[in-house]
């Protein structure tokens, strides 16, 4: 049987299988059913020969001719020692060959290419670093205050005093407005709005409308031109100056809770310790950091296999995987409960993605197969105890995981994708270059 090339990865058998053998199967499958199949107006098992080949016939004669055309084929595979990728296309051939007892199929597939990684001596890495200071537990608690700052009436008493100062709107006040924008003296879309609420300095707004409200006081009114930016969403708007009329109907202002004991238990610091506070700050920040400076280093290392390597897409892969991502996406819209069943999903939308997820998945395999980069158990078991550390529970989190065989392989693919970082990083030249805190953190700058 010989193996037909027809393109760099494609490939191409041809399989003769001879009727009389698949017809004497289907004869002793019909008569072995015949034997327990039930039909109304006969007893079991006495159901004539005859009616069972009229009802089954087709059916059983399709079951054996796809058996025995998939075994034929993986003889031939395994015969020349193929390595097929994807789903192989069968397709049967014109009736003449029958006319000699025989029935033909021609099946087309692919076969994964060679991966060729070149060196990695020569490949530059830059790896990020970032170290978690003092300042940066400061800074993390400012941002933890920030996101518990409740607000005040201006001017009202209540248990942490009046407005302390003038009660005019000032940065960092929340304000409640109505305001009615106008192009041309007439309301535009969007631009309407009652009982409307913004804090000062947060940029929800545009800063001329923030600049526009500082000082006013409630009940104040005031009328101020605006001039929306070229790229601004509102394409009847964008680039034009309108007229707003603004007036505010609620001024509050800001209070930020101190770091205290109190402050200290609403983070889960039972005694309200403010040095353990800052330990357990530490010690989440120090996680963090790593994970992302590891995301970071692990996306660079990629980019550089996959610069450093040389190998063919299989098609049938390549497919197969932007159909996968379809489904994740339609998943995932789905969950957040979006109607997604009428949504198109163009496979082009997906195609890079999955080019490159296939060209990574198939040098990972090679490198992990040559240099032996196997995640080993005692790796897994570190990598799930370390990630329970985040937890409330850690030895619960490590039982789920190992209570089921599927999550364990999701950890194992990610330990081995570690196995490859650190290895390329031994090989490659790598330099360290310090990253900002607050960029690699996501947070606004100090």
């Amino acid at each position: 049987m010989q193996v037909e090339e027809i393109g760099k990865l494609e490939r191409r058998v041809s399989l003769v299988l001879p009727l009389a053998d698949i017809e004497k199967e289907v004869e002793t499958r019909l008569k072995r059913l015949s034997r327990t199949v039930r039909m109304s107006g006969f007893r079991p098992g006495k159901v004539p020969m005859k009616i069972v080949a009229q009802q089954y016939r087709f059916q059983v004669q399709n079951e054996v001719m796809g058996e025995r055309v998939t075994t034929a084929f993986n003889s031939a595979v395994e015969e020349h020692k193929l390595r097929v990728a994807g789903t192989p296309n069968f397709s049967a051939k014109p009736q003449a060959e029958e006319q000699s007892g025989n029935v033909a199929f021609d099946v087309s597939f692919e076969v994964y290419p060679e991966v060729i990684i070149g060196s990695l001596e020569g490949v530059e890495i830059e790896r990020p670093t970032a170290a978690v200071g003092e300042a940066e537990v400061d800074h993390t608690i400012e941002i933890l205050q920030n996101q518990r700052v409740h607000f005040h009436a201006k001017g009202e008493a209540g248990e942490h005093g009046e407005s302390g100062g003038s009660d005019a709107a000032a940065d960092g006040d929340r304000v409640t407005v109505d305001f009615v924008g106008t192009l041309a003296g007439v309301p535009f879309e969007g631009g309407t709005a009652q009982d409307f609420a913004f804090v000062i300095g947060e940029k929800r707004m545009l800063p001329e409308f923030e600049q526009a409200v500082l000082g006013l006081k409630v009940g104040d009114s005031k009328t101020f031109d605006l001039t929306f930016p070229e790229d601004y969403q509102g394409k009847d708007v964008a680039g034009k100056t309108v007229q707003f009329a603004v007036t505010v109907k609620k001024l509050e202002w800001p209070h930020k809770p101190a770091v205290d004991a109190e402050f200290a238990a609403s983070l889960g610091i039972a005694d309200g310790d403010l040095a353990k506070m800052r330990a357990d700050i530490r010690l989440n920040l120090e996680r963090e950091v790593r994970k992302r400076l590891e995301s970071r280093t692990k996306e660079r290392v990629m980019n550089a296999l996959i610069a450093a390597s040389q190998l063919e897409l299989p098609r049938a892969l390549v497919e197969a995987e932007v159909k996968r991502l379809i489904e994740m996406t339609r998943n995932d819209m789905r969950e957040r409960g979006m109607k997604v069943e009428d949504m198109p999903f163009p496979a082009d939308l997906f195609q890079a993605q999955a080019e490159r997820r296939v060209r990574l998945g198939l040098i990972l395999a090679e490198l992990v197969k040559n240099q032996g980069l196997e995640a080993k158990p005692e790796q897994i078991k570190a990598h799930v105890e370390d990630f329970a550390q985040s937890y409330e529970n850690p030895t619960e989190v490590v039982r789920w995981y190992f209570a089921d065989r599927s999550r364990l392989s999701e950890v194992e693919a990610l330990v081995l994708e570690q196995n490859v970082v650190n290895y390329v990083l031994e090989h490659a030249k790598v330099k360290d270059v310090p990253v900002d805190f607050d960029e690699l953190m996501g947070n606004a700058p100090r």
